[in-house]
Parts: C-alpha cells; sequence; structure tokens
C-alpha cells in the first residue's frame, strides 16, 4: 500500500544571546533543515533568532507553533541563569514548570547524588507533560511538548541527539533539488528565468546565485521541487532556451 505522505513543515527558532551579539557562530539552522527534509520530508519555511528574554520567547513560540505543524527551538536549556527557554515554554503552555522524573533520574545516575547540585537539577526541569527527547552526549535531555521541540545549542550535542526526535514526527514529501552552473550573469538571463518559473510556479522553486570561483564570474540556478521529475523537465527547459540559445558556458 502506497503511503500516502503529504506537505509538512516547520519553523526554526535560535535562542541566545551570544548568537545575536556574533560571540557564537549558528550552526544548527542548516544542519537541522537538511536532516528533516532529507530524513522526515518536512520543509522548514522561517528561521528567527531571538535573545534570551522570556516575553520574547513566548511571544515568538506562540507565534511559529501556530503557523507551523512543528517548531524546533535551539539554545537556552543548559544550568546557568540565562537558560530560560524551558520556562518560558512552560508559559506558551500555562503549565506548570517542574522537575521531569525520568530526567531527573537520567541526571542523577550521570553525575552522581554527590555532584548532582542544584545548576545540574535545574537541566530536569521542564514543561508538565514534556517527552523528553534523549541525549547519547551528555544525558541532559531535550524535550517536547505538542508542537514543540527543545533542543540545545551545541552543535555537537544537537546532532547526536536529533535523530531521537524522529518518533515524534510524521514524515512528509522530501524536497529534491538540482542545480545548472553557468559561466554569465544574472541580468543576462533574467528575463528567460523569469518565464520558465512562471511556467512550472505551481510545482518548482528556481533561485538564481551569483558566483565567483576561480576567477570566473557565474550564475547558479537552483531547482527544487518535491516532484522529481518536473525539475528534469524543467532543467531541459533552461539548457534549450538559455544555455543553448544565449550560447552559454556550463561548468
Amino acid at each position: 500500500m502506497k503511503k500516502n505522505f503529504k506537505k509538512v513543515n516547520a519553523a526554526i527558532l535560535v535562542i541566545g544571546n551570544e548568537i545575536l551579539s556574533g560571540r557564537t557562530q549558528d550552526l544548527n539552522v542548516s544542519f537541522i533543515s537538511k536532516w528533516l527534509n532529507d530524513r522526515n520530508g518536512i520543509a522548514v519555511k522561517e528561521v528567527r533568532v531571538i535573545p534570551d528574554n522570556e516575553k520574547k520567547i513566548i511571544k515568538t513560540t506562540n507565534d511559529l507553533r501556530k503557523n507551523y505543524k512543528y517548531v524546533f527551538t535551539t539554545g537556552g536549556i543548559g544550568p546557568t541563569h540565562d537558560d530560560i527557554t524551558s520556562k518560558s515554554i512552560s508559559k506558551v503552555f500555562k503549565v506548570k514548570y517542574e522537575y521531569h522524573p525520568e530526567a531527573f533520574k537520567i541526571l542523577e545516575r550521570y553525575y552522581g547524588k554527590k555532584k548532582f547540585n542544584d545548576g545540574r537539577k535545574k537541566m530536569s526541569k521542564m514543561p508538565k507533560g514534556s517527552k523528553l527527547i534523549y541525549n547519547p552526549s551528555s544525558a541532559a535531555p531535550g524535550f517536547k511538548i505538542k508542537n514543540v521541540f527543545c533542543l540545545p545549542g551545541v552543535p555537537s550535542i544537537l546532532k547526536s541527539m536529533i535523530h531521537n526526535c524522529s518518533i515524534y514526527l510524521k514524515k512528509g514529501l522530501k524536497t529534491h533539488s538540482d542545480s545548472i552552473n553557468l559561466i554569465t550573469v544574472e541580468s543576462n538571463i533574467s528575463k528567460e528565468l523569469e518565464k520558465i518559473q512562471k511556467k512550472f510556479r505551481r510545482e518548482i522553486d528556481i533561485g538564481s546565485y551569483p558566483f565567483f570561483r576561480l576567477g570566473r564570474v557565474g550564475v547558479s540556478i537552483v531547482l527544487r521541487s518535491q516532484k522529481k521529475h518536473k525539475i528534469q523537465l524543467c532543467k531541459k527547459e533552461i539548457l534549450k532556451n538559455i544555455v543553448k540559445k544565449k550560447k552559454i558556458k556550463k561548468v
């Protein structure tokens, strides 16, 4: 029996003053986006970056969770005073912020009772009713409540645990992509590319990205669609009506 996959979308909410200040470079957005599409057929449609501010976290999370199937937050679930994501998400759903019994036991075993201080205990506090996202790297779990998934900001830890989100996700249609690299400038192909985009507007997104490589100026045309055969048809159209007609060199 053929599975009836549908379009499923998501948003990513990056939380952290260190990202906005430039002290820390975000490496999570591209990883999460690729993982969601490649493994689950879920398309990320929006990304926001906000500070460690309770009101901002509550408002932004509410905005996103109402407009997208899933919301993934990164950052702010550690042991320090400025890690306020868990408490803020509790207020989003208007539930108690409390110790999760299983998370508490996991961390107590990991650190040992003598070293299990208040900061480490804090990492087991989350919204009441949360489901755990297990962490094989440093024990402290993330959590899911409704359609919001809360993950750590440290890239290596996030990567080690994100696959544990899969059990909570409804799979969608994977977005395929292909590209054509041309030695030309965007203005030279813009009119023709616009016509082709209009022809395939319901099935394909066409992106045009200039590049400079090894002393050569060029344009990378990227085709994205959930219908792989449509990408091939669009690609033929570009090769015929732009590359061949204008005698443009491919690389």
